[in-house]
């Protein structure tokens, strides 16, 4: 699998004995092909232009519009248009990042430690819906294996966590479409020590001093980075086990992979040894724009599927907006699902707290060009579709566009931050 994503990591104490934990794709399919109208196609940003089922407007499955009001949303009855559990694979662990499934989940949740999974009533703004959610973790709790090969291994996972590169590397044998994506912005960055490198303002900066960059050597956007002349192939170092000792040992003469939401407080706050602040760039602003984790389908199930997403991707856009909003009761969720699975994992409160402050502050969460949460723009898909195919040229993904990989179809554009 292509590890990329860092995240944060378990503080043992010292910084030999921590361990960070990374995870996640760096890295869809077929064409909108019904009658409906086109959801908004007015819409300030290039949004993807597909066949829309509505007028933008949600419904609550069975045509009735839906409100969009948080706690004040309309019950919405997914009983009739959708699976009676929906199974949704993460690529992580639990995390604030991940906040807008967890916050679907209703009142007295089961946690599974064995299977690392978290189940419960799905919810809308608080009230039932007539199904479940249930959520996988990813990463070590599937064999380190990409999102979509779980897809269509296990036909019981209706949707999962596909990155944008992802979904591009596997096109060709998994097509996926992804329906909505709760982060706009991908989290992953470069950081360095702004004490030993004062001058250092962007990655494309640290070749000045040759300065080694360690990585996850599957990481696809690192190959970007060296192609577009940012990086320097004598900069790689593909050793990067997650670990913080390599980077606290050599006294910040390195610079290394990361996550914008939880390393600048974890270094900061919690590793003993360093207790300092990092300075970074986000992949995404050196024009990896991926989309970081969309929940997307198996091109196969899409059509079956067309009645409940339409139902379901509003109620996604309001939780991602409540979580954002109010995420404290769904945050102590998440960090008892980290303490139950009892892994190295580990995850506090406060470091949830501040991911979700960072979140907002960097735009990861957000409405992007437009008031809209949850929405693809296609003008940064054509923008990023040529520079993915470039790097997985061997996969042969062929001539691809947005409309492949996104829709916007089921998006309620009055859903905003």
């Amino acid at each position: 699998m292509r590890t990329t994503r860092l995240t944060t990591f378990a503080v043992l104490g010292v910084a030999a004995a921590l361990t960070i934990a990374a995870c996640g794709s760096d890295d869809g399919g077929g064409s909108d092909t019904t009658d409906g109208t086109t959801a908004d196609s007015t819409a300030e940003s290039a949004s993807v232009e597909t066949d829309a089922a509505t007028d933008g407007t949600a419904t609550d499955g069975t045509g009735a519009p839906a409100d969009s009001g948080g706690d004040e949303m309309a019950a919405v009855d997914l009983s009739g248009v959708c699976p009676e559990t929906i199974v949704v694979q993460t690529d992580w662990f639990p995390e604030a990042e991940h906040g807008a499934l967890y916050e679907m989940v209703g009142e007295n949740p089961t946690i599974d430690a064995e299977r690392k999974v978290v189940s419960g009533p799905l919810v809308a703004g608080g009230a039932e819906t007539g199904v479940n959610i249930e959520i996988r973790t990813g990463g070590p709790a599937i064999g380190f294996q990409q999102v979509v090969s779980i897809m269509q291994q296990d036909q019981d996972v209706l949707l999962g966590y596909v990155a944008t590169d992802e979904a591009i590397e596997n096109y060709a044998e998994i097509p996926t479409k992804a329906i909505v994506a709760p982060l706009e912005i991908n989290p992953q960055i470069i950081m360095w020590d702004p004490a030993t490198y004062p001058d250092v303002e962007t990655i494309a900066d640290l070749q000045t001093d040759d300065v080694t960059i360690r990585y996850f050597q599957t990481g696809a956007y690192m190959n970007y980075l060296v192609s577009s002349g940012q990086v320097k192939e004598s900069q790689l170092d593909g050793s990067y086990d997650g670990s913080p000792a390599v980077f606290v040992a050599e006294g910040g003469k390195i610079a290394q992979q990361g996550f914008a939401s939880a390393e600048p407080y974890t270094y900061e706050n919690l590793i003993a040894e360093w207790m300092k602040p990092v300075k970074f760039q986000l992949i995404h602003d050196a024009g990896w724009e991926a989309y970081a984790a969309p929940l997307a389908v198996l091109d196969s199930k899409f059509e079956e599927n067309r009645d409940c997403f339409a139902a379901l991707v509003p109620i996604v856009q309001q939780a991602q907006v409540d979580y954002i909003t109010d995420p404290a009761e769904t945050n102590a969720l998440i960090v008892e699902a980290v303490v139950e699975y009892a892994d190295f994992w580990v995850y506090s409160a406060d470091l949830a707290e501040f991911s979700v402050q960072q979140q907002v502050d960097l735009g990861l969460v957000g409405n992007g060009p437009n008031d809209t949460l949850g929405d693809f723009d296609a003008a940064r898909l054509e923008r990023f579709i040529p520079i993915a195919t470039e790097v997985f040229a061997a996969k042969n993904p062929g001539e691809l566009t947005p409309d492949d990989l996104v829709t916007n179809e089921f998006i309620d554009t009055s859903i905003g931050l």
